[in-house]
């Protein structure tokens, strides 16, 4: 723990001497990443994930930090090994959109992405393209990752939720681009767990109905990973320091 961050327990104790202790599985949420591979590694690293524990990943793996090849490179062999469930964010959807045509590149190289994320995949060229990129990271981009998931009592996705809609009604755009905080809880009743809002503050942004976890990892704050069931979290930065604490316990309101 970093000094002067001071965990507010107001669950029963998870870890003992830096091991996770618990028999049961866990439910792992880690809030964008873009591009930051040191923080990733730290902070999985920190976590300790069982082949037991659910790993979701929130989107935004690409864009904006030096290193989007390579935290799709380590989410892949995360893959193999654990149980990750990958859900797609807006700068996997421009990615993708890019290989249509000139002007998605340039929307994509707008909004944060393009020449710093393909730089990552061939650091020697002056101009890398999407050429760059192996099949591998397409099939995962295309094929692995998810719109969102569904769990008994929360709901993970990018973005956000139309509250008054059921999940499989819910708009794709919505899903990666909504930001945060919603209009009101979900109408699954469900807590909906999210990123793609920064929190400038550094720590998750907790409603009795919903919690954003992206804490500005790109932009010299911490990656975030969440138990949401004890709610318990661990945070990373490039730097690779770590730190941890617990959610306020909320009465719900609504």
């Amino acid at each position: 723990m970093c000094e002067g961050y001071h965990a507010r327990r107001r669950y029963g104790p998870s870890r003992i001497g830096g091991r996770h202790v618990s028999n049961h599985p866990r439910t792992l949420a880690i809030g964008d990443i873009h591009g930051c591979s040191r923080a990733l590694d730290a902070l999985l690293a920190a976590v300790a994930p069982t082949a037991n524990d659910v790993i979701i990943t929130l989107g935004d793996y690409v864009d904006r930090g030096l290193d989007s090849a390579g935290v799709i490179d380590r989410l892949i062999r995360l893959a193999s090994t654990h149980q990750l469930v990958a859900l797609r964010g807006n700068h996997e959807e421009m990615m993708l959109d890019a290989r249509r045509g000139d002007a998605e590149m340039m929307m994509w190289c707008a909004c944060g992405g393009g020449e710093v994320a393909l730089m990552s995949y061939d650091p020697s060229l002056d101009s890398p393209t999407l050429a760059c990129v192996p099949a591998a990271h397409w099939d995962f981009l295309d094929r692995f990752c998810r719109e969102y998931h569904e769990s008994e009592a929360h709901v993970f996705v990018h973005g956000g939720l139309e509250p008054g809609l059921p999940l499989a009604a819910q708009q794709p755009h919505v899903l990666r681009w909504q930001v945060f905080p919603p209009a009101g809880p979900h109408v699954s009743g469900k807590t909906v767990v999210c990123g793609h809002t920064p929190q400038v503050s550094g720590v998750p942004h907790v409603l009795p109905h919903a919690i954003c976890i992206d804490t500005a990892a790109c932009n010299g704050g911490w990656l975030t990973g969440l138990d949401v069931t004890s709610g318990h979290y661990w945070q990373a930065n490039e730097r690779g320091q770590v730190r941890e604490s617990v959610l306020p316990a909320l009465k719900r309101r609504w």
